[in-house]
């Protein structure tokens, strides 16, 4: 049970985020757009997690790095759960998206 919680929110071996970022990962910002339009990350791509299964097309390359953000971590994990049952190999649950942009600096 405790290893399940812990895949669900990304908890596990740490994972460079910046070093993705610098390396082409996507930050995916799964809020709603209104949200987004309120602050987000430069350069990350808004997609809200109700959506995200009919915008899977807008992800192109299924093994390209993907990080999700939203608020707080939990849209966040349920969108990185959706886009590994879609075949998509590189997702990292990247929490809220203040602190991920101040992680990937």
């Amino acid at each position: 049970m405790i290893d399940a919680i812990k895949k669900l929110f990304g908890i596990g071996p740490k994972v460079d985020l910046a070093d993705l970022v610098k390396k082409g990962a996507i930050i995916l910002d799964v809020r709603s757009k209104g949200e987004y339009a309120g602050g987000h990350i430069k350069g990350s791509v808004n997609i809200s997690v109700e959506t995200l299964n009919s915008n899977l097309n807008k992800l192109k390359d299924k093994n390209q790095p993907i990080i999700t953000c939203c608020a707080s971590g939990m849209r966040s994990a349920s969108a990185k759960s959706i886009l590994r049952s879609n075949g998509f190999t590189q997702v990292h649950n990247g929490g809220g998206w203040s602190s991920l942009q101040h992680k990937i600096r």
